[in-house]
């Protein structure tokens, strides 16, 4: 076998590793609200008219927003 057709495991130790953005945003929504997403990380995208779909296409064009979001994340699993 090729490397080509091997399963990829590049980054065993990244938990971000293959989750997509959208699974994050909706975990977190869930677990805190829009309110307690507000209050963790104030981006006015989780306080003024909070959607899943504004606050994807917010976070993909904003890197530090996405960042903060994806360290909550983070937070949250590994509790």
């Amino acid at each position: 076998m090729d490397k080509e057709n091997k399963p990829q495991k590049e980054q065993p130790n990244n938990p971000l590793h293959g989750v997509k953005l959208a699974t994050i945003v909706e975990t977190l929504h869930e677990h805190y609200g829009w309110d307690g997403l507000a209050a963790k990380i104030n981006i006015n995208c989780f306080k003024n008219d909070p959607s899943i779909k504004s606050s994807l296409k917010f976070l993909r064009r904003t890197p530090w927003a996405r960042d903060k979001v994806e360290a909550l994340y983070i937070e949250l699993i590994k509790r």
